[in-house]
């Protein structure tokens, strides 16, 4: 077996592939390496991790994208999750509760006993 070092990439014979293919498929998880095929030379095949397939298969939304190339250039690419969650603490504690908005002292149930205490009022929906 050839191993190319730069690319962690494990060259294989068709044949060797075939008697080895369990030890291989336990490389390409473990060790996040690829396998190329040959036969008779000339590369047939390539064995790849299901996560390396998944993302050279799929395409990245582009909304994804935006945010990590604005996460990159702000550098919170780099955050921890611990450093993340103090974020997200701190922006909800600036954010005002619900119901306690400036000018809405009232809630709903109390604006329709006010609305049924007017004077020759008998239903909320009338009134």
């Amino acid at each position: 077996m050839l191993r190319n070092e730069k690319r962690e990439t494990i060259v294989v014979s068709a044949l060797r592939a075939r008697t080895t293919f369990g030890q291989l498929l336990r490389r390409v998880e473990d060790e996040r390496r690829s396998v190329v095929i040959e036969k008779r030379g000339t590369a047939k095949a390539v064995l790849i991790g299901i996560r390396d397939y998944v993302r050279l298969a799929t395409t990245e939304p582009d909304v994804l994208r935006a945010i990590g190339e604005e996460s990159q250039r702000k550098g919170t690419d780099k955050l921890t999750s611990r450093q993340i969650d103090r974020v997200i603490k701190a922006a909800r504690a600036r954010k005002p509760k619900r119901g306690s908005r400036s000018g809405w002292s009232s809630t709903p149930t109390s604006l329709s006993r006010q609305r049924l205490n007017r004077p020759g009022c008998s239903a909320p929906s009338f009134c």
